[in-house]
């Protein structure tokens, strides 16, 4: 909005000329998103307290959370119109990356806004149903998936190169290469600077698979004090960085990345996104005053999930979001072990109450996890240039 109403006056005045520049209104944002986070981060959770509206603690769980029981939860909302206000003041809503981004954000966090109010407000037990849970997710993954299919990332293209059968495509990275495009249905191999795996339709499904398994995930990280809070803020970091430098030609062409116009917006709501989390953080830090419940959690993996789809790095997430895979194998792994053999592999699960339960403090789970987090992000950022 605000690109809209003063870029236009920068002949006027060369001050003007700033909101031109993605990196200021980045800072905008971030400076915007915890500015709110602050004026209203306190009334929210009052009103939360005040309508009993808290969080039911597991009585298998480490004993130390018991204490908990009862703490406000549904604190995402903090987190959405942290991110809502400020993408709409700073962002330039004509990129279609930023609106996947936004668009799936919110979407995410009303499933679990849903899922929320029905287990604390309503006290239904299971809150959303699994299966409506799910189904809102893929819904959401199909959309963004023919969405993208239907709005290639480069100007030069002319129609939709959208087949049924993937492949494997070289591109041409000499010194006569004109400018590095990527396809409808084309994702980015990590480590390998020359190869596009063309997916066809089935690109669908993997925006479906991203969008579905990393707010999943996210939510499963959603267990200690500041844990989902601190990582989701480096997975956005990173991912909001690689929007900035493949949405700028010069810098794609150089570190020899396809050049995606428009995705450089998406480093507004990734500015908006961070500061939404430092603000938040300052309430869900140890010990917590509020919790995000489903809503923050949900909302924060379909940030991160689509911003990796919007970039074409769907597979680097397996590196950018390490922790949340770790968070949802370790689940995946407990369970299938112990359906098969009645034991467990873990101690609990997901992971972080398995190093709980060996006697780790809280704080200290939570701050390895966001070093680690880090450790991973910055592998993530060295395959721009190990490839």
């Amino acid at each position: 909005m605000l690109y809209w109403l003063l870029y236009p006056f920068r002949e006027a005045s060369a001050f003007f000329n700033l909101f031109g520049y993605i990196t200021f209104r980045a800072a905008g944002a971030t400076l915007t998103a915890m500015l709110i986070s602050f004026l209203f981060g306190g009334r929210i959770i009052r009103f939360l307290r005040t309508h009993q509206i808290g969080q039911e603690v597991r009585s298998d769980g480490p004993s130390s959370h018991l204490k908990k029981q009862g703490t406000p939860t549904m604190g995402g909302l903090i987190i959405l119109v942290s991110v809502l206000v400020p993408v709409l003041m700073w962002g330039r809503l004509n990129s279609t990356a930023l609106l996947v981004v936004l668009v799936s954000t919110v979407w995410m966090g009303l499933i679990g806004l849903l899922d929320d109010y029905l287990k604390v407000v309503r006290h239904s037990p299971k809150g959303l149903i699994g299966r409506y849970k799910l189904t809102g997710q893929v819904a959401l993954g199909i959309i963004v998936g023919i969405w993208l299919l239907l709005t290639p990332p480069q100007p030069v293209a002319t129609e939709l190169d959208v087949s049924f059968i993937p492949s494997v495509r070289t591109v041409d990275l000499s010194d006569e290469a004109q400018e590095i495009t990527i396809r409808s249905a084309e994702t980015t191999v990590p480590f390998f600077k020359s190869i596009r795996l063309n997916l066809g339709i089935f690109y669908v499904l993997l925006v479906m698979l991203v969008l579905t398994g990393t707010s999943n995930a996210v939510n499963l990280t959603d267990g200690l004090d500041g844990l989902a809070t601190g990582v989701s803020m480096i997975s956005i970091l990173t991912f909001g960085a690689l929007a900035y430098f493949l949405g700028h030609a010069n810098f794609a062409n150089y570190l020899q990345f396809s050049h995606l116009p428009g995705v450089g917006e998406v480093f507004v709501f990734a500015g908006a996104a961070v500061g939404a989390c430092l603000g938040f953080l300052w309430y869900n830090s140890n010990p917590a005053e509020v919790f995000m419940g489903d809503t923050g959690s949900l909302a924060l993996g379909g940030a991160i999930g689509s911003m990796a789809v919007v970039t074409r790095n769907e597979l680097l997430l397996v590196l950018v979001g390490g922790v949340f895979v770790a968070e949802a194998l370790s689940v995946m792994i407990q369970v299938g072990h112990y359906r098969r053999t009645g034991k467990r592999v873990f101690k609990m699960a997901p992971i972080h109450h398995h190093f709980e339960l060996l006697g780790w403090p809280e704080s200290k789970v939570v701050v390895r996890f966001w070093i680690i987090a880090v450790i991973l992000a910055l592998l993530a950022l060295s395959t721009f240039k190990i490839r």
